[in-house]
């Protein structure tokens, strides 16, 4: 769109610039758009449904208390969810360094030659594809969980998004990171949804918003490790070749899958109860 991509050594190029500036805008449009339109029952009508307002007992002891009282799904997808996001930080932060290292053939140091400028690109590139085939797989979920369960196509979808990131490593030219971040996609899909179906139906009404709460520490917990241990992981034992981080991620994505299998889901359960008494 003709905004240049180079820059003196350790200024921020135009197009990265106006990639935050947009993204920005479009985060804080987004928050406005789902704060003004989303509609929530009042208190009353809430109270009136679910026995209790949705308020009601969430002092601090309240969460411990919940902590302790974790319901055994949200506990077994707790550890789905650790090796997943810890998997997608590895990819977000090491991809462009992976591309300029390992398909380039860049050093390590290089972060300002007009090649590490295209790793950059091709990562936005390839990230965009990943994200398009989430949007187009999501739409197929419903219909896959119906024939195979929910378990299962989580399971599967992880499968893939493992051999996704493990193919880094074969691959041998920067198009061939468009099957990859293909693979990525499906995962993602999967991520930003099945979950949540599983544990909806292990959590109480009354306690859905303290537990979705907690079950968000499962995403933010593993990332911050990653980024505590990742960067001196590649400097220290992978000997400045990122790509291994991005292999590391795909090992924890398929960790993931094997996971989702000992995952007990109460509405699987609920489904074949109601379908013996029908």
């Amino acid at each position: 769109v003709g905004i240049s991509n180079e820059a003196p050594a350790g200024v921020v190029a135009n197009n990265v610039k106006f990639a935050f500036y947009i993204g920005a805008a479009v985060f804080i449009l987004s928050i406005l758009w789902t704060v003004f339109k989303t509609k929530e029952y009042p208190p009353a009508e809430y109270e009136k449904y679910h026995g209790k307002s949705e308020d009601a007992h969430t002092g601090l002891m309240s969460i411990f208390t919940d902590l302790r009282k974790m319901p055994r799904t949200m506990k077994q997808l707790g550890l789905v969810q650790f090796f997943s996001w810890f998997a997608l930080f590895g990819m977000w932060v090491f991809t462009t360094d992976s591309i300029a290292t390992h398909i380039f053939h860049l050093p390590i140091e290089d972060k300002s030659s007009k090649a590490y400028r295209e790793a950059q690109d091709w990562t936005g590139v390839i990230f965009a594809v990943y994200n398009a085939v989430s949007a187009i797989y999501a739409l197929c979920l419903p219909s896959i969980a119906a024939k195979i369960g929910r378990k299962k196509t989580h399971a599967l979808s992880l499968v893939f998004g493992g051999i996704g990131l493990i193919s880094f490593f074969f691959a041998p030219s920067k198009e061939f990171l468009i099957f990859s971040m293909a693979c990525v996609g499906i995962a993602w899909a999967s991520i930003l949804a099945m979950p949540y179906v599983i544990l909806s139906s292990s959590i109480p009404p009354g306690k859905m918003g303290i537990y979705m709460g907690i079950f968000n520490f499962f995403i933010t917990l593993p990332q911050i490790l990653n980024g505590i241990i990742g960067g001196p992981m590649v400097k220290n034992i992978y000997n400045n070749q990122p790509v291994y981080a991005i292999v590391l991620a795909g090992i924890f994505m398929l960790c993931a899958a094997v996971s989702v299998i000992y995952v007990y889901d109460p509405g699987v359960t609920r489904i074949r109860e109601e379908s013996a008494v029908i």
